[in-house]
């Protein structure tokens, strides 16, 4: 999957798994991707995968999550 694509998935897996408003999810998965979360994944696209959305997507909540 693309970079974009990926970050897609992880934003839906948030909002699914957490029960967060989408605009919520959009947040934390940016304010990651500005913290350098997700440089690796743009650098080397084959660790783009469902899977590792899925623990990506628990990383991001735990990390970045609203108060």
């Amino acid at each position: 999957m693309t970079y974009e694509g990926f970050l897609d998935e992880v934003t839906t897996l948030i909002t699914e798994k957490y029960d967060v408003a989408d605009e919520v999810a959009i947040a934390m998965v940016m304010r990651a991707q500005e913290d350098g979360f997700f440089s690796g994944h743009d650098d080397t696209p084959q660790i783009c995968t469902l899977d590792r959305a899925h623990e990506d997507a628990r990383t991001v909540f735990k990390k970045y999550k609203p108060a």
